[in-house]
C-alpha cells in the first residue's frame, strides 16, 4: 500500500507527520512512502533528506490521488476532506468529540479514519500515545514561553547587589504536559507547587521536587476517569478547589494551565478576580487555549496583559519545536502502523476486536465508530483488599527458634553418628587426615570471610585470599618425595599467582579510572 503525506495546511502548522528517520522504517513494513514537496522544509527536514531515505517527492495532486493511507498532523481541512476517495484510510488528530461535522463529512466518504487524539491510555497503547509526546512538548515549551516573559531569574541569588528570590510556579494540572513543566521549571531553579484532582500522582508530582497541593476537603473523591484522564467534579470540590487557587495567586509568580476534559470545554479555572490580584509582572501560560482556556481572560492564540499580568494563549507549543514534535509524532504513527500490519507485507489490517485499534477508529468503512466502548482498565492504583483479623495469623517466635535449634540439633547428631560409623571401619590414617581436612576447611573459611575487601570489589579480595591460601598448601608439599605431588603443587602455585596477580592488575584498572591525570608542567 501507498503512504501519501500531504504538508500541512493549517496555518502557521510547522510540524510533519513522518521524517525522514521513520521513512526507511515504514518501508521496511512493506508501504511504498510518497512525501509531498517541501512538507518537512518548516520542521527542518529537506526533500533530499526524505528522498535519501526512500520516498518518493510528489506534487500535491498526486498525494490525494494515489494514496491509500493518508498521514496528516491536524485534522483535515474542508477541502482536504472533499479529495479523499473511498476506503483510503486517514490517521491524524481529527478530536472527534469536538468535530462531528467532520465526522460526519468522513463517513459520506466512505473512508477509514483514526484519531490519534483517541488512542486509549493504557499501558499497551503507549507507544501510540500522541497526545502524550505533544502535552511533553507542550509543557516544556510553557515554562520557555514563561521566562520569556518573566522578568526576572527563575532561581534565587545572593549577588553584590543584593537578594533575588526564585520565582514561584504553581502548575495546575499534573498529567503529562503539568509533569514536564514541573520538570523544566525545578530544573531552572524555581519553587513549584502543583495541584491535580488525581491523588495518585502526588508522589509523581513530589518526586520531581515540586510541592503537591492539597485541597481542604473532606470527602473522598476521584478525579480520574478509567482512561487515565481527568473528569468534571463536583460543585463542592470545585469551590474547594477555587479557594485554593485564588490563595495561590496573590503568592505566586507563574502559573502554568493544563486542564482538560475530554469532549468538553477547557474548564475555567483561574477567574478574573484572581488574574487581578496576582503581582505585577506574573505571567500566565494556559496550555488549554485552543479548547477556550483555563484562564478567563485567555484569547487564544494571543498574549494579552490585563492587570499588569501577561496571559499567554498560544494554541501552537508543540509547533514551535516543530523537529523535535515531528519527530516524535511520526514515532507514534510508525508503531500505530506497525500494529495496523501484523504480517509486515504491507497490508493494513483495522481489527475491530483490538481495543487500542477500535479505540482510535472514529470512522470505519464509512460509518461512525465513535465513541467507543468503554475498557475495563483503570488508570487509577487499586485499593488493596481489606485484611479482616480473622485472616491474620500470629507469628510465635519462640516457636519458630525451638523449631530451628531441633533442626540444626539433628543434623549435628547426624554428623557425629555418621563420623563414629566412619571411624568404627575407616583406618586410622583415614580419620586422622579427615580432621585435618575440617580443621583447614573451618579455618580457611574463618580467613576467607574475614578479610577486608580492600579491593574494588569483594568478589576479588576473596578470590584473591582463596588463591593465597592455595599458594600456601601448594608449598608445604613442594618438598613431597613424589614427583606427581611436587608436579601438581607446582601448577597449583603457577595458576594460583596468576590469579593474584591479575586480581592486583584489574584493581589497578579500576583504581586508574578513578585517578585525575595531572597535566605534565
Amino acid at each position: 500500500m501507498k503512504i501519501g503525506v500531504p504538508k500541512e495546511s493549517y496555518p502557521g502548522e510547522k510540524r510533519v507527520a513522518t521524517t525522514p528517520e521513520v521513512v526507511g522504517q515504514l518501508i521496511k513494513l512493506g508501504f511504498e512512502v510518497r512525501v509531498e514537496k517541501s512538507a518537512g522544509v518548516n520542521a527542518k527536514f529537506s526533500d533530499q533528506a526524505y528522498r535519501d531515505a526512500g520516498a518518493e517527492m510528489v506534487d500535491d495532486s498526486t498525494i490525494w490521488e494515489d494514496s491509500d493511507i493518508i498521514l496528516k498532523v491536524r485534522a483535515p481541512s474542508e477541502s482536504e476532506t472533499d479529495r479523499l476517495k473511498p476506503d483510503q484510510t486517514l490517521i491524524s488528530f481529527i478530536w472527534p468529540a469536538q468535530n462531528p461535522e467532520l465526522l460526519e463529512k468522513l463517513a459520506d466518504k466512505k473512508v477509514n479514519a483514526m484519531s490519534m487524539d483517541a488512542v486509549p491510555r493504557i499501558s499497551r497503547a503507549q507507544k501510540l500515545d500522541a497526545l502524550s509526546s505533544m502535552a511533553n512538548i507542550a509543557g516544556y515549551r510553557a515554562i520557555v514561553e514563561a521566562s520569556n516573559h518573566f522578568g526576572r531569574f527563575f532561581t534565587g541569588q545572593i549577588t553584590a547587589a543584593g537578594k533575588i528570590p526564585p520565582a514561584k510556579v504553581m502548575i495546575i494540572g499534573a498529567g503529562v504536559a503539568g509533569l514536564a513543566a514541573i520538570g523544566t521549571a525545578s530544573s531552572m531553579g524555581a519553587i513549584v507547587r502543583a495541584f491535580d484532582t488525581r491523588p495518585e500522582v502526588k508522589e509523581q508530582v513530589e518526586s520531581m521536587g515540586a510541592e503537591f497541593l492539597e485541597l481542604d476537603y473532606e470527602e473522598e473523591e476521584q478525579g480520574g476517569t478509567e482512561g487515565g484522564y481527568a473528569k468534571e467534579m463536583s460543585k463542592a470540590f470545585i469551590d474547594a478547589e477555587m479557594a485554593l487557587f485564588r490563595e495561590q495567586a496573590k503568592d505566586v509568580d507563574i502559573i502554568i494551565t493544563t486542564a482538560l476534559i475530554p469532549g468538553r470545554p477547557a474548564p475555567k479555572l483561574i477567574l478574573a478576580d484572581m488574574v487581578e490580584s496576582m503581582k505585577d509582572g506574573s505571567v500566565i501560560v494556559d496550555l488549554a487555549a485552543e479548547q477556550g482556556g483555563n484562564c478567563e481572560l485567555t484569547e487564544p492564540g494571543e498574549v494579552v496583559v490585563r492587570h499588569g499580568v501577561t496571559i499567554i494563549g498560544h494554541t501552537d507549543l508543540p509547533s514551535r519545536l516543530s523537529t523535535q514534535s515531528s519527530q516524535l509524532y511520526s514515532t507514534n504513527l510508525r508503531h500505530m502502523l506497525a500494529d495496523l500490519t501484523p504480517e509486515r507485507d504491507g497490508q493494513i489490517v483495522i481489527d475491530m476486536d483490538d481495543d487500542v485499534i477500535r479505540g482510535a477508529t472514529v470512522v470505519h468503512h464509512g460509518e461512525i465508530t465513535w465513541p467507543p466502548p468503554p475498557i475495563s482498565v483503570t488508570a487509577a492504583p487499586q485499593k488493596a483488599a481489606a485484611v479482616t483479623a480473622a485472616e491474620i495469623v500470629p507469628v510465635d517466635k519462640r516457636a519458630l527458634a525451638k523449631r530451628k535449634a531441633m533442626t540444626t540439633g539433628g543434623v549435628l547428631v547426624a554428623l557425629v553418628l555418621g563420623l563414629l560409623a566412619l571411624g568404627r571401619v575407616a583406618p586410622p590414617e583415614f580419620m586422622s587426615h579427615l580432621i585435618v581436612f575440617v580443621l583447614a576447611v573451618f579455618v580457611g573459611w574463618q580467613v576467607i570471610w574475614n578479610v577486608t575487601p580492600a579491593l574494588h570489589t569483594p568478589l576479588m579480595s576473596v578470590t584473591n585470599a582463596i588463591s593465597g591460601i592455595i599458594v600456601i598448601g601448594a608449598l608445604l608439599q613442594v618438598g613431597s618425595s613424589s614427583w606427581l605431588i611436587v608436579f601438581l603443587a607446582a601448577i597449583g602455585i603457577l595458576i594460583a599467582s596468576i590469579n593474584i596477580a591479575g586480581g592486583f592488575l584489574v584493581t589497578q584498572r579500576m583504581l586508574s579510572m578513578f585517578t585525575r591525570e595531572e597535566d605534565n608542567q
